[in-house]
């Protein structure tokens, strides 16, 4: 029970690797609120959750609006009375906006992968600083560190972005008890959507570890930076890759 009597959200958990920490965190004794903008899937996963004794509920979220992000926010005091964790895990990759080398391509990356990071910490942040105290994971890549091939361009410039920033975040919010650091998962298996599954298996032989990384394996990256466990982290990066960026 690493996260008892925590109220948590996570962005993009109604699948994927947010599917993955919003359960964990749910078993480690959190009350979840998933926002997504998948509705069938989070509320699925939310009920899912509430009929194995946990506690969770689904909130459609654009995390690019301002507003949705505001109505989140107070809909989850208002249900658990207080927010101790905002995992930013929402995001696509370039394959989903068909290649990222146009304007549009690349506007939707920036909208969603770095401002709607940008948005939920700086206004969870000032709800976890009345408290004194909170915990923010915002999933990057290892694609914020090294710059990736065709496709990966507004990927990349995201993904890097969300390292800095939150860097910058952790420093801003850090004396009002507020901690900041970022995840950089390696290659995982394709979405829900399957539209960045092309070329997974090409880089098997090229990670150490020889495997493409499990969600779970990612979940408890972010549960330990989440918890009090990890009360002097802040401001850090947590690479979980196999090995692939140590070569």
């Amino acid at each position: 029970m690493r996260l008892k009597d925590k109220v948590a959200i996570v962005t993009g958990g109604a699948h994927g690797m947010g599917e993955a920490e919003a359960r964990l965190f749910a078993k480690e004794g959190a009350a979840v609120v998933i926002a997504d903008v998948l509705n069938k899937e989070g509320e699925a996963v939310a009920a899912d959750i509430s009929a194995s004794q946990g506690r969770a509920r689904y909130i459609r979220t654009d995390v690019t609006s301002e507003a949705d992000w505001k109505k989140l926010i107070a809909e989850t005091i208002a249900t658990y009375g207080r927010l101790d964790i905002l995992v930013n895990n929402a995001g696509i990759s370039g394959s989903a906006v068909g290649g990222d080398l146009s304007l549009e391509g690349w506007n939707k990356l920036i909208a969603i992968n770095q401002t709607g990071v940008f948005l939920g910490t700086s206004l969870a942040a000032e709800e976890m600083a009345k408290a004194g105290k909170g915990s923010i994971v915002n999933i990057s890549s290892i694609m914020g560190f090294i710059g990736g091939g065709e496709g990966h361009l507004g990927y990349s410039a995201s993904k890097g972005a969300v390292r800095i920033m939150s860097k910058s975040a952790a420093v801003r919010w850090g004396p009002q008890g507020v901690r900041v650091n970022t995840v950089h998962p390696g290659y995982m298996p394709a979405m829900l959507n399957g539209t960045n599954g092309g070329g997974r298996a090409s880089k098997i032989p090229v990670t150490p570890l020889r495997r493409l990384g499990e969600p779970i394996e990612v979940a408890y990256g972010v549960l330990f930076l989440a918890s009090d466990e990890a009360s002097f982290v802040t401001g850090t990066e947590l690479v979980i890759d196999g090995g692939y960026i140590a070569q």
